[in-house]
C-alpha cells in the first residue's frame, strides 16, 4: 500500500509541477474571496494570495519527507529534507526552462523544501512511536 501511495504521489507531483499553467488559476476567484472574508474577520493584510501559495507549498511537499523517512528509515531523515529540495528545483529549473506560463521561484524551493522537513521530522516521530509499542 505504501508503494502504491508514493507512486501516486509522485504522479501527482509531476503533473501538478509541470502544468502547462499553474494548477491554481481557475481558484483564484474563489481564494480571493477567502483572503477577502479573512482579512475582514481580523486576518492580517500579509495573509494573502503569496501566503496561502506559500503555505500551499510546505503542506504539499510534506508527503515527500515522511514517505522517505518511511521507506528509509530514521536515520535518513536529511534525505527526506534534502529529496524535497531536489525534487523542488528540478520543477522550478523545468518550470523557468519550458513552461513561460509558470513562475520559477526560490522562494518555492524553500517552501517546498520546509515541507518535506516537516515530514522528514513526521516520519521519525511516527517510527519512533511504533517501536515503542512493539517493545514489551
Amino acid at each position: 500500500m505504501a508503494t502504491g501511495l508514493a507512486a501516486a504521489y509522485g504522479i501527482a507531483v509531476v503533473l501538478i509541477g509541470f502544468w502547462g499553467s499553474p494548477v491554481d488559476a481557475s481558484a483564484a476567484p474563489w481564494l480571493d474571496r477567502v483572503i477577502a472574508a479573512a482579512q475582514r474577520i481580523g486576518a492580517p493584510a500579509t495573509f494573502d494570495y503569496a501566503t496561502i501559495e506559500s503555505l500551499a507549498n510546505v503542506v504539499f511537499f510534506v508527503p515527500l519527507g515522511l514517505l522517505v523517512v518511511l521507506f528509509a528509515g530514521a536515520r535518513w531523515w536529511w534525505a527526506g529534507a534534502g529529496a524535497g529540495v531536489v525534487v523542488s528545483a528540478c520543477i522550478e529549473t523545468g518550470q523557468a526552462l519550458f513552461l513561460p506560463e509558470r513562475t520559477a521561484s526560490v522562494a518555492d524551493v524553500l517552501a517546498n523544501g520546509v515541507g518535506a522537513t516537516l515530514g522528514a521530522l513526521v516520519g521519525v516521530l511516527v517510527l519512533r512511536a511504533t517501536e515503542r509499542r512493539r517493545r514489551p
